[in-house]
């Protein structure tokens, strides 16, 4: 019980920022990394919403924050944070279409803008990118900015890649609420 305590507390400092109230949508998740067995089969880890499928890249207790804002102008920004990542490693990361899962698979593909396969699809303008470098402490951060904003329902993940930019196994994922226009 004090360790839960504990580490809501840490996660809470090590996640906090100021808050500008600004005019569109607002959505933020919180999660904290477990093994895919605990994922699928555990009550107490239903609401982390976050797995790691190589825990020596991320491991088990690591933490995660997404935030995305939208303007009215459908202007949408993407920022990620994550602690207690392998130290010194360099990730990808993007958008998924669907939820997480115990199978890497079922997040799906890449959420794109306009879908599509060839390089002017699959790139980091019509997708949403937050590749990073963890520092020496295990922490990194990452942001993608767009004009444009999520169809609603159709963005439903953010995976976690053994590399940056489109190669890599899938090493974790985290299911994030993210709104998007009616459209």
């Amino acid at each position: 019980m004090v360790a839960a305590v504990y580490a809501g507390a840490l996660a809470a400092a090590l996640f906090a920022s100021g808050s500008a109230s600004t005019p569109g949508l607002s959505v933020e998740a919180l999660g904290q990394f477990v093994p895919p067995a605990a994922f699928a089969s555990s009550h107490a880890y239903a609401s982390s919403h976050a797995v790691t499928y190589n825990q020596s890249l991320v491991p088990e207790g690591a933490w995660i924050r997404v935030r995305q804002h939208t303007e009215r102008s459908g202007a949408t920004t993407v920022l990620m944070r994550v602690v207690g990542v392998k130290p010194g490693h360099a990730f990808g990361v993007h958008v998924h279409q669907k939820a997480c899962g115990a199978d890497p698979a079922a997040a799906g593909s890449h959420y794109q803008d306009k879908v599509g396969m060839d390089a002017d699809h699959v790139n980091a303008q019509n997708e949403v990118w937050l590749d990073f470098q963890s520092d020496s402490r295990g922490s990194g951060t990452a942001t993608a900015q767009h004009e444009w904003t999520f169809r609603k329902g159709e963005a439903a993940s953010v995976v976690i890649h053994s590399e940056p930019g489109t190669k890599g196994s899938r090493v974790a994922c985290f299911t994030v609420p993210f709104g998007g226009n009616s459209s």
